[in-house]
């Protein structure tokens, strides 16, 4: 992999998957097994309320190119296949879904030493374009993502970021949602040894003048299990605790609580993975 300032979504990255990614309310069951050939077949199933999602996707590997086709609770078939290194630092990915006959896009990514650039096109008449990019090295980066319908003229989306990092922090700020939304994150690791670090992000929406903080931080207890916690501005609070208890297998269960709703039942999320 190419060292250098990466893509536009890496822009702050860090810090969103410590204070997000693996939260949830959800009960998630997956499975994934692997067939003599080498095809990995993954099955899921997702409780939410009183509603069951399943959907089952296989992925096959070919040298450099990685077919991926899934199919939803829906019946919507959804594939998506990916080139690697077609040439150095070059990513090429086509996706479609069927029956959406205006679903199917290409998208190419470039990363080089000073600049990560990903573009999309949809393939239809008139495609929703979208060019994102990064400029600068590892440690400081500039970057925008833009999206431009071509069937109404008009720049669906405009986004703008900077970032800076050290061997132990990352900062970063964006400006979202055609500039209506100003974001900071902060991202610190506190021991590499333990795995801990803590994080921030300060969110000011300038239509409703509302301001979101949310401050979380994860810590190994052993190197098989990781605890989080976050908390906001807003009085929710959550944890959770992940354990891989065979290689590529992990166990989560999160929950969350309104400290100013204290009355009101705590969400509890379940995740269990099992990989080969």
């Amino acid at each position: 992999m190419v060292k250098g300032p990466g893509l536009y979504s890496d822009i702050g990255k860090r810090a969103r998957d410590l204070l997000y990614k693996d939260y949830q309310s959800d009960h998630k069951f997956t499975v994934t097994t692997l067939t003599t050939t080498g095809v990995a077949i993954t099955s899921t199933g997702i409780k939410k309320g009183e509603f069951l999602l399943a959907d089952i996707s296989t992925q096959l590997k070919n040298k450099n190119i990685t077919t991926d086709i899934k199919v939803d609770t829906n019946s919507n078939l959804l594939t998506t296949i990916t080139v690697d290194e077609p040439a150095p630092g070059l990513k090429a990915i086509f996706s479609f879904i069927i029956p959406d006959q205006r679903s199917g896009k290409v998208e190419l990514q470039y990363q080089h030493e000073y600049a990560g650039i990903s573009t999309s096109l949809g393939l239809t008449a008139n495609p929703v374009v979208n060019l994102s990019g990064a400029v600068g090295n590892n440690l400081v980066s500039v970057g925008t993502d833009v999206s431009f319908d071509t069937a109404s003229g008009n720049f669906t989306k405009y986004n703008a970021g900077l970032s800076f990092t050290q061997s132990d922090l990352i900062a970063s700020l964006n400006l979202n949602d055609k500039g209506d939304t100003l974001s900071a994150s902060y991202y610190h690791i506190v021991s590499p040894l333990t795995n801990t670090a803590v994080g921030a992000e300060l969110t000011h929406s300038f239509s409703s003048n509302e301001n979101t903080l949310t401050i979380g931080t994860q810590h190994a207890l052993d190197p098989l299990t990781v605890v989080k916690g976050r908390v906001n501005n807003y009085g929710k609070a959550s944890a959770l605790i992940q354990h891989e208890w065979r290689p590529k297998s992990l166990f989560t269960i999160s929950g969350e609580v309104d400290t100013r709703a204290i009355e009101k039942s705590a969400k509890i999320g379940l995740a269990l993975a099992l990989k080969p």
